[in-house]
């Protein structure tokens, strides 16, 4: 494995004591105080680090808003189905940093390993040289190492926020891009329109590179065209080129030549029908004839991506529940990810009937009632509740006002646990869904574990 040099070629010193938790610590000190999207940061350290970003594993560069990671899922498993190293960078994490930088491997795909992390960081630290950085540009700088000194078939490479000015859209030639369905989000970086936020997501298209385009919206789709007209970056767009949906409980596929039935994902949700189609699209395109049929039914029935209703299994917090309780877990945090949540409890109560309790966190930056107003007729009871650690969440009785608001039965508490335990008193096996935001469903699977 050769070690890419930084402004020198050593690799930076470090204490012994040197952690991955106290190197990222101090990396969040070097955080501008108001975030300008550019790249000129990442530039300068790549540059310094000997541009790991050019001797990267063949790249599937992924934007969007809603839909990013359970499409790398699905795109990951059928990889790995054909037997495939698939290295993944996705953000952020729920538990631990690691998860967000996954590297193939011998026995498998696995999250990157300690010293490996620690010294990819230490090393993307001293080509910085202090300077100021946000995190999100320096661990990616520090993942592109990873990623160019650990051999892999494929790297599925998903944006942190937008993609024009996005830390990793300093990959210049991907075998391919994917735009998932993009929707009103992040408007303090992005822009207020539609038409702005797929102006930005648009930015990872490179010119005579093919792009998979998720269902959109006409507005974000017209700006995707034109920008792909400007470049000649070819497009394959769901509803026109593909298509895929549900029939007689499977899931099928569709190309003007071809048609494949397969097994309905594993993955909770209509809108994962829609998110394995986009990943069946783009393993056309990057594997072609390879891809067999055998492949897309592993991938579709086995890839797993936590926290998108994921129903968590057995024991932890389930010690806070009446018996016959189901805990339902999903990160969704705006209006788009509300609206595909409750379409699927809906789905839920007409198979099984109960009642359905919200427990519900968030961030100030996020809009709570349009994330919040698609459960409208589902939902029994509201328990807002604070997300530990996180100074921009909003406090439990501010986000029940908000609640309250929108006509839902609300009660402010003080965490997941009491919230479970409130629920648990009305004597119902309830249908609970923990939702609104990854910070929340990273806090809870903590307290699952």
């Amino acid at each position: 494995m050769t070690t890419l040099p930084y402004s020198g070629g050593r690799a930076a010193p470090r204490p012994r004591s040197a952690t991955s938790d106290t190197l990222l610590e101090r990396l969040k000190k070097l955080h501008p105080q108001s975030i300008d999207l550019s790249l000129g940061r990442i530039e300068r350290v790549l540059d310094a680090l000997g541009n790991p970003q050019e001797k990267l594993p063949p790249v599937v560069h992924v934007a969007g808003t809603n839909g990013k990671g359970s499409t790398l899922a699905f795109l990951r498993a059928i990889a790995e189905s054909m037997g495939k190293g698939v290295h993944l960078y996705t953000s952020p994490h729920l538990v631990d940093f690691h998860e967000r930088i996954v590297l193939a491997g011998p026995d498998g795909a696995a999250p990157i390993a300690e010293d490996v992390l620690v010294d990819c960081l230490a090393r993307a630290e001293a080509a910085n040289g202090g300077e100021l950085i946000t995190l999100f540009e320096v661990t990616t700088a520090a993942a592109f190492l990873a990623f160019a000194e650990a051999p892999a078939d494929l790297l599925l490479l998903e944006t942190g926020l937008g993609g024009r000015l996005d830390a990793t859209n300093m990959v210049k030639k991907p075998l391919l891009t994917i735009i998932t369905p993009i929707s009103i989000d992040h408007v303090s970086f992005l822009g207020e329109t539609l038409t702005e936020i797929a102006g930005e997501k648009a930015g990872i298209l490179k010119a005579g590179v093919p792009c998979v385009v998720g269902r959109q919206d006409q507005e974000a789709l017209d700006v995707i065209e034109a920008r792909a007209q400007e470049l000649g970056a070819p497009l394959h767009v769901a509803g026109r080129d593909f298509d895929m949906y549900e029939q007689q409980g499977r899931l099928v596929f569709q190309t003007a030549s071809r048609l494949v039935d397969l097994p309905l994902p594993r993955l909770a949700g209509h809108h994962q029908i829609d998110n394995a189609g986009t990943a069946i699209a783009a393993a056309s395109i990057a594997f072609g004839d390879a891809l067999g049929p055998r492949a897309l039914e592993d991938g579709v029935s086995e890839a797993h991506w936590s926290a998108r209703l994921e129903r968590l299994s057995v024991g932890g917090l389930y010690a806070y529940t009446e018996d016959g309780t189901e805990i339902w877990l999903d990160g969704g945090h705006n209006a788009a990810g509300g609206q595909a949540v409750a379409h699927t409890l809906a789905e839920l109560d007409e198979r099984v009937p109960r009642p359905v309790h919200v427990i519900w966190g968030m961030m100030e930056t996020k809009d709570a009632r349009r994330f919040i107003a698609p459960f409208k007729g589902l939902v029994e009871r509201v328990y807002t509740v604070p997300i530990p650690g996180e100074p921009n969440a909003f406090d439990a009785e501010s986000l029940a006002e908000l609640s309250r608001a929108e006509g839902f039965d609300t009660v402010a508490v003080n965490s997941v646990p009491e919230a479970l335990l409130r629920s648990a008193s009305r004597g119902q096996k309830a249908r609970v869904l923990i939702c609104g935001s990854l910070y929340l469903a990273g806090h809870v699977l903590k307290l699952h574990a």
